[in-house]
């Protein structure tokens, strides 16, 4: 059934599409207002927001690295120090237990002294000298930032240095007095999607107004960037066109001007030394041979520029096994892949002759997922692993590529997982395909309060890892937690994530519902017993969820979700998602949309399931008014919702941890009451 009375032109609700209006405010605070009233007046969630907040602020969390020349540099937030500080150190005082940081920036300290609330955002670092850097800073965690360049030795910000105003910026060091740059210059200067159309050369010393204009995009795009490699002796320099969310135009600059780099668009490539890697999206035919969709391929970069195709299979993806990532080291390739959501790690070396060897790396735990945290890429074959698995807390290990695995750090454990355990299942979708899922927590327990949870977009992936902030907020208190590998997602390769985009998206819905039925069916809980929680593209799906299978559920959380599905490309950086939705503007798009955008499709007089909305005012990624505009219909339709907007945060819905420890208290304590009893 599909609610066709409410169109763009006679929303009701367009008002609160005025982000920091007024009237939308005062509607936002009298939402929040009865929603913490409801939920934090118990001395359950007191203390459940504490033992939260223990987990995000404990010093016995790992501070993971990233190297810059001879040191370790972390982003370490805690009570004292909540929007935290940016340090280094060097490896052999990080092996200690408790390591000498030098303090470069202390973000809580800057805000106070300008009156600002600012949010560390992240720092790019000139090589090889490692002493300016461009410091990116939000105001209360949006996507837009500040600019400012660091001196790294003064530990001030430099005079007169490369400074940006607040915007969706891009930023590159090219050498010491030159950086690409794209940001909002003015009128027509931004794509529709809200990021910059342009890239221009800025020197230093001179207005930013002045800067040269390397390459233009068109409105449409969704962003174009700049990029300098400064690898001794491998110095490029880049441009991509991001035409939409997956496909892009590569671009080398030369002093003889741009270069197109003849691939396929929606094929990812990356530069290291002699050599190119290209990761197809879609089966791909060159040099007389058909590459499968999934594929990462090698070839000799100065060759392929010149027309040569010799390319070196390093990976082909099966029934069962795709690529997760790869990154390399100096002399090697680190290549992650999932065979059936689990991780396995391989090293790919390129020999003389072209040819490359493949082994396993050895010592890795089997324990869920292992990810690749960080290499020294451009001087040795350094790199860091994490390890962990849902009942098994994060190892933090470092490696030279040949030599055996150094433990550095070891997590503690934040919840009793004695009795805990974490199996795979396999549900069946309407159209038949077997969707993968994880159910952690005690035999003992079923049928009982199981929240599940799913993205299933954006070729995104949900791997088996450690939450101290789930453990503690579900698992401990005897609930189990389910985790659904959707189509969408990226658990099977691409072509996982595009037999379910556009016109196909219902498949992740049927997908979400088949895992939902399969738990019933296996006895882990009832459906006043499930819950269901998701963020952005996955609070979208609770939105789907609760308007087509409210009978499944017992409670619905959607966090800064997509919902209205009209209009979403017109707000904030929702033009950027047509490649994966549609567009609303195309009638033939927009009947497919229709059929499941929960604002449309939400009716008076048909049951819904308690439900709650999370969203942050600062979110300037997905609009605030998607989960404003479906809360204000259904209260005028008497469902039972409520609704929470932070004013910080960001997309994250949070600007430090006393935030994200109250959300994520609100969030199972309103999840305990209805599914716990």
């Amino acid at each position: 059934m599909t609610d066709t009375k409410h169109t763009d032109g006679d929303d009701p609700h367009l008002w609160l599409e005025d982000v920091t209006g007024d009237r939308a405010l005062d509607w936002v605070r009298a939402r929040n207002a009865e929603t913490v009233t409801e939920l934090t007046g118990g001395a359950d969630f007191g203390e459940l927001r504490d033992r939260v907040r223990e987990v995000l602020d404990s010093d016995g969390r790992i501070p993971y690295p990233r190297r810059r020349g001879d040191h370790l540099y972390n982003v370490w937030q805690d009570a004292e120090n909540p929007r935290g500080l940016w340090r280094r150190t060097t490896l052999e005082s990080y092996r200690d237990e408790a390591p000498e940081w030098q303090v470069l920036i202390d973000v809580d300290a800057l805000a106070e002294t300008e009156g600002e609330n600012w949010v560390w955002e992240g720092a790019r670092v000139l090589e090889p000298g490692f002493r300016h850097a461009l410091v990116e800073l939000s105001r209360g965690g949006a996507d837009a930032s500040v600019v400012r360049e660091f001196d790294m030795e003064t530990l001030e910000f430099v005079p007169g240095g490369f400074v940006l105003p607040e915007a969706k910026s891009s930023i590159d060091w090219i050498d010491e007095d030159r950086v690409y740059v794209g940001t909002d210059f003015g009128e027509g200067s931004m794509t529709s999607s809200g990021y910059p159309r342009l890239v221009k050369e800025w020197r230093r010393g001179t207005p930013l107004a002045e800067a040269v204009t390397v390459f233009e995009g068109k409105t449409e795009d969704v962003a174009v960037q700049g990029s300098h490699d400064s690898t001794q002796g491998y110095e490029r320099d880049f441009v991509v066109r991001a035409i939409d969310f997956y496909r892009s135009e590569h671009l080398l600059r030369t002093p003889e001007g741009l270069t197109r780099v003849d691939l396929p668009e929606d094929a990812a490539v990356s530069a290291h030394r002699d050599w190119m890697l290209i990761r197809t999206r879609s089966p791909w035919r060159v040099g007389g041979r058909e590459h499968p969709a999934g594929a990462l391929l090698a070839a000799r970069f100065d060759d392929y520029l010149a027309g040569r195709r010799e390319l070196v299979t390093l990976f082909t993806p099966d029934a069962h096994t795709s690529l997760d990532y790869y990154t390399w080291t100096w002399d090697h390739v680190l290549l992650g892949t999932l065979e059936d959501v689990k991780t396995r790690l391989r090293v790919l070396t390129p020999r003389a002759d072209g040819t490359w060897s493949d082994e396993p790396m050895p010592g890795i735990p089997d324990v869920g997922v292992v990810n690749v945290i960080g290499t020294d890429a451009d001087h040795s074959n350094e790199f860091f692993l994490n390890v962990s698995g849902y009942t098994q807390p994060s190892t933090l290990l470092r490696g030279q590529v040949g030599e055996e695995l150094e433990v550095l750090k070891q997590a503690p454990s934040f919840f009793d997982a004695d009795g805990i355990g974490a199996e795979q299942h396999f549900a069946t979708s309407a159209d038949g395909t077997a969707i993968p899922y994880f159910v952690v927590g005690r035999r003992t327990d079923r049928p009982g309060p199981t929240l599940l949870t799913g993205y299933g977009g954006f070729e995104i992936s949900l791997t088996p890892s450690y939450s101290g902030v789930t453990g503690r907020g579900w698992l401990g208190r005897g609930g189990t937690y389910v985790v659904a590998n959707l189509r969408g997602g990226g658990e099977y390769g691409p072509q996982w994530h595009a037999g379910a985009v556009k016109e196909n998206r219902v498949k992740v819905y049927e997908d979400f519902a088949a895992v939902a039925a399969d738990l019933v069916e296996r006895g882990i809980t009832t459906p006043d017993r499930l819950g269901i929680q998701g963020g952005s593209n996955g609070g979208l799906l609770m939105g789907v969820m609760l308007t087509r299978y409210p009978e499944r559920f017992g409670a619905i959380v959607s966090q800064v979700p997509l919902l209205d599905m009209k209009r979403y490309h017109k707000l904030l950086a929702g033009a950027s998602w047509m490649a994966e939705y549609g567009d609303p503007d195309v009638e033939r798009e927009w009947a497919y949309l229709r059929e499941y955008s929960p604002y449309h499709n939400v009716h008076s007089g048909r049951y819904y399931p308690p439900s709650l909305f999370v969203t942050s005012t600062r979110d300037d990624r997905v609009h605030p008014a998607h989960a404003r505009k479906m809360v204000a219909r259904m209260r005028e339709q008497e469902h039972d919702v409520r609704y929470h907007e932070n004013i910080e945060g960001g997309h994250g819905a949070a600007a430090d941890n006393e935030q994200l420890a109250f959300k994520w208290a609100l969030v199972f304590e309103f999840l305990w009451r209805h599914l716990g009893c």
